[in-house]
C-alpha cells in the first residue's frame, strides 16, 4: 500500500474515531439523565454519517423514540441506551485498532524505503 493510500485510510478512520467519541458524549448524557423529568435522549444516525462523509460538525441530533412513553416524559430506556453505548465503545476500539494498523503499515513502509 502507498503512502497515499494509508493516510487516505488514516484520515477515514480519524473521522470515524470523532464520530464515536461525539456519539459516547451524547449516549453517556442520555444516561446521565435518565432520570430527569422531560428528557428527550438523543442520538445521530452513525452509519449514515460515515457513509456520506460527515464529520462530528455536520450531523443531526435525532430524537429518540420510545417503545414506550414515561409519566414524566422522559423518553431515555436504560437498555437501548446501554446496548448502544457498549456497542458504540466496541466500535471505537476497532477504530483505534485500525489507525494503529495503518500507522504499522506506514512506519514498515518507511523502513523498507530506499533512501
Amino acid at each position: 500500500m502507498t503512502a497515499a493510500k494509508i493516510w487516505q485510510q488514516v484520515s477515514i478512520n480519524e473521522r470515524a474515531l470523532g464520530l464515536r467519541a461525539y456519539r459516547q458524549e451524547l449516549l453517556a448524557s442520555n444516561i446521565a439523565n435518565a432520570d430527569t423529568p422531560g428528557y428527550v435522549a438523543v442520538d445521530i444516525d452513525i452509519e449514515k454519517a460515515l457513509k456520506t462523509g460527515k464529520s462530528k460538525d455536520d450531523v443531526s441530533l435525532q430524537f429518540r423514540i420510545p417503545a414506550q412513553g414515561s409519566i414524566d416524559g422522559n423518553t431515555v430506556d436504560m437498555d437501548v441506551e446501554r446496548a448502544q453505548f457498549a456497542h458504540n465503545s466496541l466500535m471505537y476500539e476497532y477504530s483505534v485498532d485500525r489507525v494503529k494498523g495503518r500507522f504499522k503499515e506506514l512506519d514498515d513502509l518507511l523502513k523498507n524505503t530506499p533512501y
